[in-house]
């Protein structure tokens, strides 16, 4: 825990977007952190694209993670949460983001940097162009683009914008596909671009200087320029252009001037006539001075600029500290963008034109200007300092008013003696908000709440009951929520039952009521969308508060007694299948560090949140003969309670067990979960370890797992079809990892397969720096143990 995460929450600062701006809010309040204030962002992507060097990264000059801001290891430096989805709306009055795929998001005050949307006002262009924007969604267009380009052997592409955006486009796209046409031995010859402008000419808002440079360039490349051709329609294949041109494409691109995201619409916020947020010279609305707003989405009414990722970079640091004086209750303090500013763009090839005011140069001198710019840019965000610990500092003046004064100093003379309880007003708040599943069999439950819950227990049924219970390991109480209910469940589903009902236990920080109230609120929205899915009833809990937020459930549930899936039950001949892959407790230990990148984060909360209830299904359809969800003690834990409950030898084939994205990567850094090393422990149960541990995918046996998934043994002979139904139901990582051998006399039950490929690291160790990590986990420490 942070030591600014000791004070009391005060104030909730919301970013929405991860655009230029907003990264700079994050690194600057990393390296100076608000005492009360909770950071949080709201983002589409994990993974922000720097415009800057899109050219680049089309052309192939750069790979992903050159040219993209981690938002992941940005945002735990920030100490911000980040939460991913997109916002749909704002509700101005209740103070709430709109979000698409979870509860709104409240905010005190509200920062909005989402960028532009593609603008589609012209008939027939949806569905048969490529915008350029939003980025991330246009590179997974452009790959497909590429691919379809090289399978024909060559196509007419079109692009549409002949400003600097699309005509750097245009020749980055040319360059990559010249390059891989030639790569597949096919002819260049057989590409052909057409650039299409309504304007007479191509850059209209550059010096003509530079706009000679890019005639030539253009048609030195055989691109067909098309000026003063306003497209008034698209069709499958076919351009229609003011006057009845008709241009028959395989490909077309849209680089055309963007638009407002739809909901600012809706959202109350002034806005101008295109839609865009209207913003004064604090980079604040105009209208709703708890709004703030920059980059493409925002207009400054009094200095009106076009739009640029300059400008956006430019605005980090001033929306930053109006940001923080305006939490604090301060003065703001005006900014002025800059009227003139030098453009660097590039030529496909890494050759570049500048621009500024009446100059322009050219050369790859100045391409290597623009590379040592965008790549020190990068740096700034994706290299992040150290940042020493130090004591928790006090709230900052003007940060809490009186009242909130008031129920901090209230909130340090509580006591224990009531068990730390959260305040019944609270609870009985958050719960109101919330809509349990409501199941026949619960007598007495969150409807009409009494001292305890009351379940009947169907006839000829068994109750089964588990309970689980962790601190968090991310900072959004929702995605936690979710985590927390699948984890639980999941002894429910591995035994064979059904959940009938979950008690609630809580745990929040120390803070005010109605932030505690918000809190209890996403956490249990949370795990009603999990216990939703399980036709599970939340029928009560217990709350209370403590220094870390903390959630778990006690789950009861019903079975047929003689339908029950034990550890015990593998037989000989029966192959081994693991629904879900290994490797959150790395992964997590990683992302502490900051040395995760956000897109294996989220995939590995995608594979948390994913029920292991139709993988419990499928499984005792094909006649599984034991089942146990892997959680805490790893894979190889798990096993060993299974092989010795059954009497029985396993042979593994570690080539075929499912990993996480990025899960080796942290495991060759050396970093593990605190509770890998009591885990590794039980190597003692591994055959033939001298060999095995050279390769260096064996930790990840030992990984601790949060909401894993389901170890279970099934006949060889329904083994295929029970894989192919569980990929059917979703569980794509799902795979047959080893067989069940008869009981030999070995000490050691598991031997891995003889056709083993080994993944040999320089120095690798089964335990390396040890980070704390989920329930019961220890302090950091240095572990370097050899096998």
């Amino acid at each position: 825990m942070k030591p600014s995460d000791q004070n009391p929450i005060v104030k909730d600062l919301v970013l929405l977007g991860g655009g230029h701006s907003h990264v700079a809010v994050l690194k600057r309040f990393g390296m100076k952190p608000l005492p009360g204030v909770r950071l949080t962002l709201v983002s589409r992507d994990v993974h922000t694209p720097y415009s800057g060097m899109l050219p680049g990264l089309i052309a192939g000059h750069y790979g992903f993670d050159d040219a993209h801001i981690d938002l992941g290891p940005l945002a735990r430096f920030a100490g911000a949460r980040l939460i991913h989805d997109e916002v749909m709306g704002l509700d101005v009055e209740g103070r709430r983001a709109i979000c698409r795929g979870r509860p709104p998001v409240a905010y005190d005050l509200l920062s909005i940097d989402i960028g532009s949307t593609p603008r589609m006002d012209v008939p027939g262009a949806e569905g048969n162009v490529v915008p350029v924007k939003p980025i991330n969604r246009f590179l997974a267009q452009w790959k497909q683009l590429a691919e379809r380009v090289v399978g024909r052997g060559g196509a007419r592409i079109g692009v549409v914008g002949a400003g600097a955006g699309g005509v750097e486009l245009l020749l980055a796209a040319q360059y990559r596909l010249r390059q891989l046409l030639a790569e597949a031995g096919q002819r260049a010859a057989a590409l052909q671009f057409h650039l299409f402008t309504d304007t007479n000419d191509i850059l209209p808002s550059y010096n003509a200087g530079v706009r000679r440079k890019f005639r030539r360039v253009l048609a030195e490349r055989d691109v067909a320029v098309h000026t003063g051709a306003a497209v008034v329609e698209v069709a499958p294949g076919r351009l229609i252009c003011a006057g009845g041109a008709v241009f028959e494409l395989d490909e077309i691109l849209w680089v055309t001037p963007a638009g407002a995201a739809p909901w600012l619409r809706d959202s109350g916020l002034a806005l101008d006539a295109q839609g865009f947020i209207l913003v004064n010279d604090f980079l604040q609305s105009v209208s709703h001075p708890d709004v703030f707003a920059t980059g493409d989405v925002a207009v400054m009414a009094r200095h009106p600029r076009p739009r640029a990722g300059v400008f956006a970079v430019r605005q980090g640091k001033p929306l930053a500290r109006n940001l923080r004086q305006a939490l604090c209750g301060r003065p703001l303090k005006p900014f002025a963008p800059q009227k003139e500013f030098l453009s660097l763009i590039s030529t496909g090839d890494k050759y570049a034109i500048a621009s500024r005011d009446g100059f322009a140069a050219e050369g790859r001198l100045i391409w290597r200007w623009k590379d040592r710019i965008d790549r020190r840019f990068m740096r700034k965000y994706n290299e992040l300092p150290e940042m020493a610990e130090e004591s928790a500092p006090p709230l900052a003046r003007g940060l809490a008013d009186q009242s909130a004064l008031r129920e901090i100093s209230a909130m340090a003379m509580r006591c224990g003696g009531c068990g730390a309880k959260i305040g019944s007003t609270v609870l009985e708040r958050a719960l109101q908000r919330l809509e349990p599943h409501v199941r026949e069999d619960v007598l007495i439950g969150l409807d009409a709440p009494d001292d305890a819950a009351v379940v009947a227990l169907p006839p000829g049924k068994v109750a089964v009951h588990t309970v689980d219970y962790f601190r968090a390991f991310i900072d959004d109480p929702y995605l936690f929520g979710q985590i927390a209910a699948n984890h639980a469940l999941g002894d429910i589903f591995a035994i064979g039952a059904e959940p009938q009902t979950a008690l609630a236990i809580a745990t929040l920080p120390y803070g005010l009521e109605a932030k505690l109230e918000e809190q209890l609120f996403q956490l249990m929205a949370g795990a009603l969308k999990a216990f939703e899915e399980s036709r599970t009833a939340l029928v009560g809990g217990h709350t209370s508060e403590g220094a870390e937020l903390a959630l778990g459930f006690a789950v009861n549930g019903v079975a047929e007694p003689d339908r029950l899936l034990r550890k015990a039950g593998m037989r000989s001949g029966d192959r081994l299948i693991l629904t879900k892959p290994l490797g959150t407790g790395t992964l997590f230990a990683a992302d502490m560090r900051g040395k995760a990148k956000g897109r294996w984060i989220d995939a590995a909360l995608a594979s948390m949140v994913q029920s292991n209830r139709a993988a419990a299904d499928c499984l005792r359809r094909e006649g599984a003969t034991a089942c146990t969800d892997v959680t805490g003690f790893g894979l190889i834990g798990h096993l060993v309670e299974m092989v010795k409950a059954s009497s029985v030898d396993v042979e593994l084939d570690l080539a075929a067990v499912p990993l996480l994205e990025g899960a080796l990567e942290t495991i060759r850094l050396g970093i593990f979960s605190s509770l890998q090393p009591q885990n590794v422990r039980l190597r003692r149960a591994l055959r033939d370890l001298s060999a095995a541990s050279e390769d260096e995918r064996l930790p990840l046996l030992f990984d601790p797992q949060t909401a894993g998934g389901l170890l279970a043994s099934v006949p060889a002979e329904r083994a295929e079809p029970c894989l192919a139904g569980l990929r059917t139901l979703g569980y794509a990582r799902a795979a047959i990892i080893g067989r069940v051998l008869p009981r030999s006399d070995a000490l050691e039950p598991i031997s891995l397969a003889a056709e083993l490929r080994q993944h040999v690291a320089p120095g690798f160790a089964l335990a390396g720096r040890v980070e704390e990590r989920g329930a019961g986990g220890a302090t950091t420490a240095e572990l370097g143990e050899k096998v």
